[in-house]
């Protein structure tokens, strides 16, 4: 078990944490759930960076990472669509969990092939990733300001969302072509 594996299995561990604190009938219990999440995020960050200075990628890890990251991302956005009830936040949270599945199938199928690397984590959606992770805190949090800030985010996500996803597409769309019979 390496450090960075440790972290990740610590954002898993966090989640229920998350779900718990969101749904406390107390005050500070949106705070307490967005400072969760950023946790999260940051423990997110931190085993990636780990993992590449310490030298311990490992396949555990590698599976086990964007797992953890789209469970906990997947989580806030069903969790902010119940809370706002809005169709403001609802089709971006459909889209970005649309991506999500869409996208993790590719990388499945990529692989098969043995082409994994063409749908490799680009810088697209590390900023996607980054908009998608503020966003959604201050969207938890609810308090006002935040939310404002969240909101713009949210849809600036959201178009990284789109952008990215067309960019794995295109990377694959060779494979995906040719393969498909057509």
């Amino acid at each position: 078990m390496t450090i960075p594996n440790l972290l990740t299995l610590f954002r898993l561990l966090l989640i229920p944490i998350f779900l718990v604190l969101f749904y406390l009938p107390v005050s500070w219990a949106h705070w307490a759930a967005a400072f969760i999440f950023w946790l999260a995020a940051i423990t997110d960050w931190l085993d990636g960076y780990l993992a590449r200075k310490l030298e311990q990628t490992t396949p555990f890890g590698a599976f086990l990472d964007p797992v953890a990251d789209k469970v906990m991302v997947t989580a806030a956005l069903v969790l902010i669509v119940e809370d706002y009830q809005s169709f403001w936040v609802t089709v971006p949270a459909i889209i970005m969990i649309s991506r999500e599945i869409v996208i993790s199938a590719l990388r499945e199928w990529m692989a098969e092939l043995g082409k994994r690397s063409a749908v490799a984590v680009s810088w697209l959606g590390k900023v996607k990733t980054t908009a998608q992770m503020l966003a959604l805190i201050g969207l938890v949090s609810g308090w006002k300001p935040f939310v404002i800030l969240g909101m713009p985010l949210l849809y600036i996500a959201v178009i990284l969302t789109l952008w990215s996803m067309v960019g794995y597409l295109s990377a694959a769309w060779k494979d995906l072509w040719s393969r498909s019979g057509g």
